[in-house]
Formats: C-alpha cells, structure tokens, sequence
C-alpha cells in the first residue's frame, strides 16, 4: 500500500470513527483494565476480598499441585478436541446433506437449530434425565428386551466427560450447520457444474475445491466454538455438578469453586490468568499467521 492513500484510509468514515471512540474506550478499560487487575492479584494472597501483599508464585504453586485442578485441564482438553471435531464434522455433514434442496429443508434445519436456543442449564437437565440409569435411554432399552445394556455416561468416573460432551455437541451442532449451508450457498453454481464435466467425484469436489474455498466459515465456526469451549460451566453444573466427585470438573467451575465456595481470590484469579494464557498462546500465532502474511504482501 503507498504512503500516499494512508492518510485517506484513515479519514474516511471520519465520523463514525470518532462516535465509535466512547465505546472502544469502555471496552478497552473495562477489558484490558479487568484482565490486568486479575492477573495482578492473581501474586497475591487474596482471601474473601482482594489484599495486596504480593506471595510470588505461590497461588500458582498450589494451582499446580491441586488434582482437581489437573483433572480439569485434562478433561477441557478431551472435551475442546472432540467437540471441535465432532461439531465441525457433523455440522458441515449435515448442511451438505441440506445443501441437496431435499424437500421439508426448512423443517429440518429448524430441528437442527433448535437446540442452540436452549440455555446450557436447560441442555444439561434434559441430558440429565435421558442419560440417567433408572428412567433414561438405559431404562427404555432394557425394557425393549436387552437386560445387559448399559448406557450410564454420567455416572461412571471414567467417562463421565463423554456424557457432557453428548450434550455440548448436540446443542451446539446446528448452530454450526447454518454457517456451513450459508457458505454453501455462496458457491457458485458454475464450480459445481465445471466439477460435473470434468468427473470429478463429489467428495472430492467438497474436499479439494468446496472446502479450501469455506476457509473464512470455518474460521469462524472454530472461533465460535473455542470460546464456548473454554468457558463451560453451566453444562457441567446442570449435569453432574463436577462429579462424580471430581471426575468431570473444568477449569471454569474451578474458578467459580475457588472464587466463591473456598473465598479464595488470589487462587480463583490465577487459575483465571493461566486460562487467559492458554487462550493468548492459541490466539497470537493464528492471529500473526493469519493477518501479518497478508500485510507483508500488501
């Protein structure tokens, strides 16, 4: 770009710039103020309210050795992986499928969106209750004649974050479908006819040639789902409340635990700033890959 068309990029749409400046003050106090704050008092030794003699790493010390908390560490990391997988797959799966102009499309993709307007504590009951032993999907299938099925999720340490992940995935799965099947449907019609000429296969089609060209869609259906994938919690409390006993907690629900059960601030902020960091780490590389490339070559 040349030094001369600068300064007209940088004065067009001078007023709205300018009415914009309030709310980007706000939010660039409120945000960069409160994640400095937190990360700040994250070296103290807060109690119930926040004190300001400084421990060190000692919060962060105890973070570390804290079972609970590596436990949720392990299960975000099983959960975050097989969510992004499972919702990125099975959404574009599905919005190909619509993508046909199969009849009732608009009964089906109301269906498929339907759970995305549940709040996570009303996805977590209604799970609750179909994953529980004693009236749930184990229930009805033993009564259809198959004594020795066993389908308890939720109550089994082992795999309990499997159960919760049920849940998250099928709530948030039709969101992911409509940002799929509106990006194909901004494919133009000529690609799928010159792929039809030529023979190329459909899957191959969609692998080779549809799906490079959805980058942008996936980009933001990834983002999407990292962000509720880092701040789970109400799927967890709904459902197990981080049980059985500790077997299916997440590092938000510590947080909470360590803020407001424990009255413990100083360890509540760190484990907030070592979320944040995980976030940054993700977040900056992606970031510089993403837009620094495209501004050397400007």
């Amino acid at each position: 770009m040349s030094a001369s068309r600068r300064p007209n990029q940088l004065f067009r749409n001078l007023t709205a710039k300018i009415a914009a400046i309030p709310m980007i003050l706000t939010a660039s106090v409120v945000f960069v103020g409160g994640t400095a704050w937190t990360a700040i008092y994250s070296f103290t030794d807060s109690g119930l309210l926040p004190r300001g003699e400084f421990v060190g790493l000692k919060q962060y010390d105890r973070l570390w050795a804290s079972n609970k908390w590596l436990i949720s560490i392990e299960n975000l990391f099983i959960y975050g992986v097989c969510t992004l997988v499972l919702s990125l797959v099975i959404g574009f799966v599905l919005a190909a499928l619509l993508d046909q102009r199969i009849r009732f499309e608009n009964t089906f993709r109301t269906i498929f969106l339907y759970p995305f307007a549940l709040s996570f504590i009303v996805t977590g009951l209604v799970w609750q209750w179909l994953l529980n032993p004693q009236f749930g999907i184990q229930h009805v299938v033993r009564s259809m004649g198959w004594e020795s099925f066993t389908f308890d999720p939720l109550y089994n340490p082992e795999i309990v974050i499997y159960g919760i992940l049920i849940a998250g995935v099928w709530q948030g799965t039709g969101l992911v479908m409509c940002l799929m099947l509106a990006g194909l449907r901004g494919i133009d019609e000529d690609i799928w006819k010159a792929a039809r000429i030529d023979g190329i296969p459909m899957w191959k089609t969609y692998l080779f040639i549809v799906i490079p060209m959805m980058r942008p869609v996936f980009i933001t259906a990834l983002v999407i789902i990292a962000t509720g994938i880092v701040r789970v919690y109400d799927l967890v409390v709904a459902q197990t409340g981080g049980g059985p006993g500790i077997a299916s907690e997440v590092p938000a629900k510590y947080v909470y635990d360590a803020m407001f059960l424990s009255q413990n601030l100083g360890q509540g902020f760190a484990a907030s700033t070592m979320m944040l960091l995980a976030v940054i780490i993700v977040i900056v590389p992606w970031a510089y890959l993403e837009y620094g490339g495209k501004k050397r070559h400007v």
